[in-house]
């Protein structure tokens, strides 16, 4: 199983990096962008066998505790089973403060 988490800023809190990003992109000639916000993205290899239910609650902990300053940051955990057990089925959840 693999996990993912993806970090972006809350709606509202400015983002000077996703503003510079944009006028960079402007400047070379792209012209249809109205907008650039930057975030963090993470890949976690769960180990094998873990529980499912198990493994999805410790990222999501992960996430809430270490990956993301809840404070100024939303984040989205995804959960993609092996194709060897059966599929790539995800789950995804997200945290909001």
């Amino acid at each position: 199983m693999k996990a993912t988490v993806h970090v972006t800023l809350k709606n509202g809190v400015l983002d000077p990096q996703g503003q510079a990003i944009h006028h960079a992109a402007e400047t070379l000639g792209y012209s249809t962008l109205a907008g650039i916000r930057q975030g963090k993205f993470f890949e976690i290899e769960i180990a094998e066998g873990a529980d499912l239910a198990a493994a999805k609650a410790e990222v999501e902990k992960l996430a809430h505790d270490v990956l993301s300053n809840i404070v100024i940051e939303d984040y989205c955990v995804t959960i993609e089973k092996s194709r060897s057990a059966g599929g790539d089925d995800e789950e995804h959840s997200g945290g909001h403060a």
